[in-house]
């Protein structure tokens, strides 16, 4: 559970485990500035901390006991205009491990207590310097690993999402407390909430949350990798072609047929968009019960694929064979959300392409080299144009399914509230229907929360953070 006292100072290193030139040690709460007069001398000796205004940085030595521990940058926020609205330092030191750890237990030694996962985060939280979503956004932006799930964590981080939260709670508001006050005029028969219009609204805000809710499959795969089956028939080159698009030795090659048994995925950024590629085992018939398990596993990452690469041998398979082959994917060939990219392999082995190959039935057909690398970029080429963001609600994707539940939640409650209304039900059901739906918002912005809901989300985070 995380630790939701503001009273205690805590302490962490901020910066990533290990050695490195710079570590930064971070501080939040009442005793940050206390610690530091015990333990800080500025090399200029006129300065006071006292005196110090925020956001500044000063140079000095950090001291014990035994003497100087190391030389410092020590960087000054006070509350209320720090990153958890509390008073906060940051002590730039060496990187030695050993400096890192007896920091720490300096730090501890004068009061202070080491920090929880993202506690300093959920601080700035509970301190009002962001809402739920942003603060959630703040362990995206740290984990993208990509140019657009950067920016979809940004847009987050920045707000964009509680702004369009806000706005569906406030018209949702503005309606309970008219059918509220109807209640309190019941006797007199008063309605105060147009129906007509609550309904027009209802469905406005039902059809933004439904856009929200549908953009959900895209942001899932923002954040965790486009997914990439190569497929195709055994010793075609599916794994020499894993490993050209990868630039590294990730799946072993063989000449002999079925060597790759089960899904081997690995991901890699082109152009911005993070691709998972997943090298399959070869279609045909099993010979045994272990090749069979591969190959029913090849269907399945097939059917989450969005992107499918068919990889052929163009030194053996016919215009006609890669026809036939392709009976089993027209879904995909035929699906606007699919694509489908037909691969010939081996163009280093072949003199003439065979007949048909050059115009492919209007299939996107590339032919390269594996072995040789010969128009891999072609492939990275077709798959960043196969990407595509359209159709999203003012710029705004769902990438966390925290949200999505939510979402979900209250889009049910709003379809209670418009089949009420048509039905005529009285205010008092009508009511209690949308204080669902607010619910449900508030829960995703942090409006309404719990312990368990914070000790879930803030537990992902890295110390120091």
């Amino acid at each position: 559970m995380v630790q939701l006292s503001l009273l205690d100072t805590i302490c962490a290193i901020s910066t990533a485990p290990g050695i490195g030139a710079i570590a930064v040690a971070r501080i939040s709460g009442p005793l940050t500035f206390t610690t530091l007069e015990n333990i800080f001398k500025f090399t200029n000796k006129k300065t006071s901390l006292k005196q110090v205004v925020s956001h500044t940085i000063h140079h000095g030595t950090i001291n014990t006991a035994d003497g100087p521990l190391d030389d410092a940058l020590l960087s000054i926020f006070r509350a209320p205009n720090s990153y958890t609205g509390e008073d906060v330092a940051e002590l730039s030191i060496h990187g030695s491990a050993y400096l890192q750890r007896r920091i720490m237990e300096v730090m501890v030694d004068h009061g202070l207590r080491m920090a929880g996962p993202g506690e300093f985060t959920l601080r700035a939280f509970m301190n009002g310097k962001f809402d739920l979503t942003q603060a959630e956004g703040v362990a995206d932006v740290i984990a993208a690993h990509s140019k657009i799930s950067h920016e979809l964590a940004f847009s987050q981080l920045r707000g964009g999402f509680s702004k369009k939260l806000k706005s569906l709670r406030k018209q949702l508001i503005d309606f309970v407390s008219l059918l509220e006050l109807e209640l309190d005029f019941s006797e007199e028969d008063v309605e105060f909430a147009d129906r007509s219009r609550l309904i027009k609204l209802v469905r406005i805000i039902k059809t933004e949350i439904s856009s929200l809710v549908e953009s959900f499959s895209l942001g899932n795969v923002i954040k965790t990798g486009i997914p990439v089956a190569i497929i195709g028939k055994p010793n075609v080159g599916k794994s020499t072609l894993l490993n050209a698009i990868l630039n590294e030795e990730k799946a072993i090659v063989s000449e002999i047929p079925g060597t790759t048994r089960d899904a081997i995925e690995d991901t890699i950024v082109i152009g911005g968009y993070s691709f998972r590629f997943i090298d399959t085992a070869g279609l045909r018939a099993a010979e045994n019960v272990i090749e069979s398990m591969g190959i029913e596993r090849t269907w399945q990452k097939i059917s989450e694929a969005s992107i499918v690469l068919y990889v052929f041998d163009a030194t053996k398979e016919s215009f006609e064979d890669v026809v036939r082959a392709l009976d089993d994917f027209k879904d995909i060939a035929d699906s606007p959300s699919r694509h489908l990219i037909l691969v010939g392999n081996k163009l280093d082995k072949v003199k003439k392409l065979p007949k048909g190959f050059t115009s492919f039935l209007n299939q996107e057909t590339i032919f390269v080299s594996a072995k040789h690398h010969e128009n891999i970029h072609q492939i990275a080429e077709s798959l960043v144009s196969k990407v595509s963001l359209s159709g999203i609600n003012d710029g705004l994707v769902i990438s966390n399914s925290r949200h999505y539940e939510a979402l979900q939640h209250a889009q049910s409650a709003l379809t209670g509230v418009e089949t009420g209304l048509l039905q005529d039900i009285p205010a008092d059901l009508l009511s209690s229907n949308i204080r669902n739906a607010l619910y449900y918002l508030g829960e995703i912005s942090g409006e309404i929360t719990t312990d368990d809901i914070l000790g879930n989300i803030f537990s992902r985070f890295c110390i120091g953070k």
